[in-house]
């Protein structure tokens, strides 16, 4: 007898569970992943797979005199621009033999659509934390992404010490780079490897510049607080650990030493420890845009008798601004 789609349920089976895996998909994304307060999001450009996106320059002001003409500057504007990279997916699929001689097949397929959710959570957290030292990588020739006369990329360990294990003199010298580019007291967070924590816990705590509550709780209240353990309050900063950090692409040399920190040549095992502002959409570094959010299809292979799944989904990320951001190489190999 026909369902009331019209299909016959042998048929139809597929796209109900479909729905299904997809609103289940859709609901627990949130905890898998960073939540949309890390990042700018622009999603609601409506076509096309680039957005551009005016900027403007720094206002110079002007000495004036009496009787005396201002100089007339033309408006500094520059463009940045967010293009939709990443296209992923999961597919999977179910027989009608496992349906007939399972057990619990409804528990499994809750689990098997939980586990697309990880995996696309986690490859979409790699991706905005690969943005940043992405972006800073080139900004200056020594490598040291100089903003206001401050670096904003360095390998940590000082500059007599190469140990590459970070130190709270590396947190001291982001928080005089981010007051240098003016960025803002509130919201600053940094996002660090678990072994850096491990290096934290090492060192002696100085309850002057350490606080053990988070000062920017707005982030609390989403998933990141269950996902990602807040460490405690370093300079400002409020620090978290993450597991999907991206490492060193190249070998290059990053001579900070100018600076008072290291000059040594990064190791393709170094990690990078990402710095940024998150206090508003003007303020964050990266900007992201969902151009298909997870989607789960289902559909009947009759002639192998499976029931086909696939979750696709389509974004990308871009970095917005360098001045509210800094990256901290430190090594993977010891505390």
């Amino acid at each position: 007898m026909p369902n009331v789609t019209g299909l016959p349920a042998s048929t139809s089976q597929a796209f109900v569970e479909a729905q299904v895996y997809s609103q289940m998909i859709l609901e627990s994304l949130p905890d898998a992943m960073l939540p949309e307060g890390m990042y700018r999001d622009v999603s609601d450009f409506g076509s096309g797979t680039t957005l551009n996106i005016k900027t403007v320059g720094t206002v110079t002001i002007q000495d004036a005199a009496e009787d005396v003409p201002l100089v007339y500057n033309p408006i500094d504007t520059g463009n940045i621009t967010l293009t939709i990279t990443d296209y992923v997916g999961d597919a999977w699929s179910v027989s009608d033999d496992l349906r007939e001689d399972g057990a619990q097949i409804d528990t499994l397929m809750g689990m098997r659509a939980m586990e697309s959710t990880r995996a696309i959570g986690e490859n979409h957290e790699t991706r905005f934390l690969s943005i940043g030292p992405a972006a800073l990588t080139a900004l200056s020739a020594t490598g040291v992404a100089l903003v206001n006369g401050r670096p904003h990329r360095w390998i940590a360990g000082g500059a007599s010490v190469t140990s590459r294990k970070m130190s709270f003199s590396d947190f001291i010298a982001m928080k005089l780079s981010f007051d240098k580019a003016n960025v803002p007291q509130a919201g600053r967070i940094a996002i660090v490897d678990p072994i850096v924590e491990a290096t934290l816990n090492t060192l002696v705590l100085n309850t002057s510049s350490v606080n053990a509550q988070p000062m920017f709780e707005g982030l609390m209240t989403t998933g990141f607080a269950s996902t990602h353990r807040f460490v405690r309050n370093i300079m400002g900063f409020d620090v978290y650990t993450s597991n999907f950090l991206p490492s060193a692409t190249a070998t290059s040399a990053i001579d900070a030493s100018g600076y008072g920190l290291a000059s040594t040549t990064l190791a393709l095992t170094d990690v990078a420890n990402v710095f940024m502002c998150v206090a508003d959409d003007g303020c964050k570094p990266i900007m992201h845009a969902w151009r298909r959010q997870p989607k789960t299809e289902g559909w009947r292979d009759e002639e192998i008798r499976n029931d086909k799944f696939q979750v696709t989904s389509r974004f990308g990320f871009g970095a917005q601004r360098l001045d509210t951001l800094g990256v901290v190489y430190t090594t993977s190999l010891a505390y």
